[in-house]
């Protein structure tokens, strides 16, 4: 069996995210100690609520290190909604910067959107190579609530990486829905809460370890 482990520093709704684990194959252990996280074959990273409250539990638990550990081995983390948000340089939200674990260069703000949060269902713009959206039809609706976003990419292309899959979504403009980088994924919706498409998801990724 394949054994992820769900990164446990306070943020993020743990008992959905393992249910859905479990149902992708994976056995699950919900933990911040190091060496069980370094060990396992993924990393999942959830985040819900504030920007600076998800790097403030991360920290405490030194959860920056272990992302930061993992990817210099090539050992595959995923993380979801904030636990997106939080692989970039920096977050702003009430004009408030926070730095944030630095895996991708950028910034999260605010949505530029009439509505706010972007909440519900939403199509997305996924490459026809990805790992994480294959065998999903282009019209496959995901779970978002979310009032920040990574609006822009970064990271300056390589001749000796491969690009990185982009996928998209739209609310008041562009973001970033999901991003596959080497060993490094992460998902701006909610997998486990978006039905069957969320489960072929996580299977996928799961599948991938």
């Amino acid at each position: 069996m394949t054994e992820v482990v769900l990164l446990d520093y306070g943020s993020g709704n743990l008992h959905s995210a393992e249910r859905a684990l479990v149902r992708a194959g994976a056995t699950v252990e919900v933990t911040a100690d190091h060496e069980t996280a370094l060990a396992a074959d993924g990393l999942v990273v959830p985040g819900v609520g504030a920007f600076a409250a998800c790097m403030a539990g991360l920290r405490a638990v030194r959860g920056e290190r272990i992302i930061g550990q993992r990817l210099a081995g090539g050992r595959p983390v995923l993380g979801i909604c904030v636990g997106m948000q939080i692989l970039f340089d920096r977050g702003v939200e009430f004009g408030v910067e926070t730095e944030g674990c630095g895996e991708w260069p950028g910034t999260v703000d605010k949505l530029q959107a009439p509505v706010l949060p972007h909440m519900g269902w939403n199509t997305v713009d996924a490459p026809s190579d990805s790992v994480l959206f294959a065998g999903m039809d282009p019209g496959t609706r995901f779970y978002f609530v979310h009032t920040y976003a990574a609006r822009s990419w970064e990271l300056p292309p390589s001749d000796h990486i491969a690009a990185p899959k982009l996928t998209w979504a739209d609310h008041g403009g562009r973001f970033l829905a999901a991003v596959e980088n080497g060993a490094l994924s992460a998902t701006q919706f909610h997998p486990e809460k978006s039905g069957d498409a969320g489960a072929q998801l996580l299977s996928n990724w799961v599948k991938s370890l």
